[in-house]
């Protein structure tokens, strides 16, 4: 069963139906017994990075969720700022991140003006992806996805980057460390592209 986490951020829905369109078991979940049951688990995030934090510690299941990540090892997948928690800490608050995949999250910053470009990223863009990535299987060659952010993420590794793309500077744009998944862009609002990429994590 693949486990939507409420926290109180995200679009669950959206991810629902096209799990239940794929065919794919899946709940919304909110409780510890409920991450304990669940055999992979998506992070939805919408909002600024500490008050996301601040929604999941106090939810009461941040540690169940560290023990289905870090002990247990199934599959998680973070999105947007679902994906930036993962990280260690980010310009955008005070907070510590999960600390899952060391890195940072930055802000984007155009102050030249050649490259003033408007922050937040809003639109499609094209991303290039490692091909040994499982996220991406079965896509085209630069697949073309859905953002809404003002900051990326900077892996200390780079071993760690699976998808780059460019909004004035190239970014990282999706991650991986063993089960841990993140993407930036939103593959609930990418039409085939992101039905691709969550028909890839549930199948892992």
């Amino acid at each position: 069963m693949i486990g939507i986490l409420d926290y109180g951020v995200g679009n669950l829905k959206a991810f629902a139906n096209i799990l239940k369109n794929l065919g794919f078991s899946y709940q919304v979940i909110k409780s510890q017994s409920e991450i304990e049951s669940a055999s992979k688990i998506i992070l939805p995030g919408v909002g600024s990075f500490d008050s996301v934090m601040e929604k999941l510690e106090n939810s009461n299941v941040l540690d169940s969720l560290s023990k289905a990540a870090l002990v247990r090892k199934i599959p998680i997948l973070g999105v947007c700022v679902g994906m930036q928690i993962l990280a260690d800490s980010s310009e955008e608050g005070k907070k510590r991140g999960l600390g899952w995949i060391h890195s940072k999250v930055k802000k984007f910053q155009f102050e030249t003006i050649s490259n003033r470009l408007t922050v937040p990223q809003i639109g499609w863009n094209n991303i290039k992806t490692k091909p040994a990535s499982i996220l991406f299987k079965g896509m085209e060659e630069d697949p073309h996805f859905y953002f809404l952010h003002s900051y990326y993420i900077e892996c200390e590794n780079s071993e760690n980057e699976i998808a780059s793309a460019n909004y004035g500077i190239d970014f990282t744009c999706a991650v991986n460390q063993d089960n841990i998944f993140g993407t930036q862009f939103h593959p609930e609002k990418s039409h085939h592209n992101g039905v691709q990429l969550l028909k890839n994590f549930a199948s892992i």
